[in-house]
């Protein structure tokens, strides 16, 4: 996996990169600005990218649509301290495949970029609820859309029990590991859930999993 980082902090760059190198994880070039992010995003052609939100001059955003005008396809991941509804969905609809935030568990970076590889997106499990108001803001009925069914009803109990993970915003090696089963056996759920809700991310399960009151901890309002 080979990663562009485009954060303006040098002290948060040089620990993300100490973090990732130190995972295996090969760090081509960590640049300081939108402007020079996209010029080496041009000539080196990462893997993923992790792009700051807050920086001077060229924003992590229009960074984000440079290099998609630019013709760069590569997964880009926002790494950010930004928590805020514009920052989230001004990212997702400019096509970011995912939004961590700076205070994420440091051991959950990885597998969050791996994911973003094999086409998952990638959202901080503290935004869900965030960015499930958005999703409801924007949505508008339509004839020709069906919406999707988030009855649950034709749920079992087993998959219920794994979206509620999924709300949570755990991988399916977490949800395994916590319901003592296989990935595997995880990710068949996940593909029949996704089927019965009739959406097509684990994203947009979890979106109505929190609409629905699913994966709040308890005491949690």
């Amino acid at each position: 996996m080979r990663v562009l980082l485009i954060d303006d902090h040098a002290l948060v760059r040089k620990g993300i990169e100490g973090l990732l190198r130190s995972r295996g994880v090969e760090v081509i070039a960590s640049v300081n600005s939108g402007e020079e992010g996209v010029r080496r995003a041009l000539e080196l052609t990462p893997d993923i990218v992790l792009l700051d939100v807050k920086m001077p001059g060229m924003n992590g955003i229009e960074t984000l649509r440079s290099l998609r005008m630019h013709g760069i396809g590569a997964p880009v991941l926002m790494l950010t301290m930004s928590s805020e509804d514009s920052d989230l969905s001004g990212a997702l609809r400019a096509g970011a495949q995912g939004y961590l935030l700076k205070d994420m568990e440091p051991e959950e970076l990885v597998p969050a970029l791996e994911a973003a590889l094999r086409g998952e997106n990638v959202i901080a499990k503290e935004l869900l609820g965030t960015l499930a108001r958005i999703v409801s803001r924007n949505a508008a009925p339509s004839a020709e859309a069906p919406q999707p069914s988030a009855s649950f009803v034709d749920l079992t109990r087993r998959e219920m029990e794994i979206l509620e993970h999924v709300a949570k915003g755990l991988s399916n090696k977490v949800i395994a590991k916590a319901l003592n089963i296989t990935d595997g056996t995880v990710k068949l759920h996940v593909k029949a859930i996704l089927r019965k809700l009739g959406v097509d991310s684990r994203v947009k399960a979890a979106v109505i999993a929190v609409e629905h009151g699913l994966g709040k901890r308890k005491g949690q309002p």
